[in-house]
């Protein structure tokens, strides 16, 4: 019984190796010549086109007819995309907030929209003396806090843009300005965040509280949650290339990998 459960551990060699060859053609991204996908995989041509020819008749590649050219098939993305649909934000984030959290030294969340706009759904508490009032459950405006603007930023929702309106004509009619100039100066600051790829707040919601947010997007590229990290104005800053903002886009994007998004190159 022992002998069994050893042999069990080690696996089948050869399906380990003919994932290498998968390995290459999904890193790749477009279709391959056989001699490619083998020096990749690291192995001789005529080795690789063994397993290629098992892989077709799986379905996991396909061969074009003209070019002769290799590429992922159709079942491969049937399990792309079943391994996808059960990849859950909340889920994944847990480790990346906590390493977060220790890293900078500050609280941080976990938001994703839900039925009354940008809401709060997980709190890593950094234990510093001056406790930060947020909990699971609270919605932030769009306007005003760092999570909202970056939903404003990033996300698409008509429901977002009628809660923007809705807003703004609150903001209009305190600071008695056109809506038209609260429209305009709103843009200016998610002109400014979408290039930045993060979105800032220096006191606006809550006295005293600085805070960021970045985005968090997946296998479409869609936005699907955002990080958000607080802290104590003096102490928190709020500049674009401050150490603090440079580890919210580090763990926006190492989430934003483990959902599968692969941020075109530039």
């Amino acid at each position: 019984m022992v002998t069994r459960v050893a042999s069990d551990r080690q696996g089948i060699h050869s399906i380990e190796v003919g994932f290498r060859l998968l390995d290459v053609l999904a890193r790749n991204g477009r279709p391959m010549m056989l001699r490619d996908i083998a020096i990749g995989a690291g192995m001789p041509a005529a080795k690789a086109h063994r397993y290629m020819v098992s892989f077709m008749r799986t379905g996991m590649i396909e061969q074009d007819s003209g070019s002769g050219r290799y590429l992922l098939g159709s079942y491969a993305l049937d399990v792309g995309l079943s391994a996808l649909g059960r990849l859950d934000p909340v889920r994944l984030a847990g480790h990346i907030l906590e390493n977060l959290c220790e890293e900078i030294q500050e609280t941080v969340a976990l938001a994703v929209w839900g039925n009354r706009g940008a809401t709060i759904v997980r709190i890593v508490d950094s234990g510093a003396p001056i406790t930060i009032m947020l909990r699971a459950g609270t919605v932030l405006p769009l306007c005003k806090s760092a999570t909202g603007q970056a939903f404003a930023a990033f996300f698409r929702s008509p429901f977002l843009r009628q809660m923007l309106d809705e807003e703004l004509r609150e903001t209009s009619e305190a600071g008695k300005i056109s809506i038209t100039t609260a429209r305009r100066q709103l843009e200016k600051s998610l002109t400014e965040v979408r290039r930045h790829g993060i979105s800032r707040a220096s006191g606006s919601l809550t006295p005293g509280i600085n805070g960021f947010s970045a985005p968090v997007f997946d296998h479409s590229g869609m936005m699907v949650a955002a990080i958000t990290s607080l802290g104590t104005v003096g102490e928190f800053s709020v500049e674009w290339d401050s150490p603090v903002a440079k580890a919210m886009l580090a763990a926006a994007g190492n989430l934003s990998r483990k959902l599968g998004f692969n941020r075109p190159a530039r």
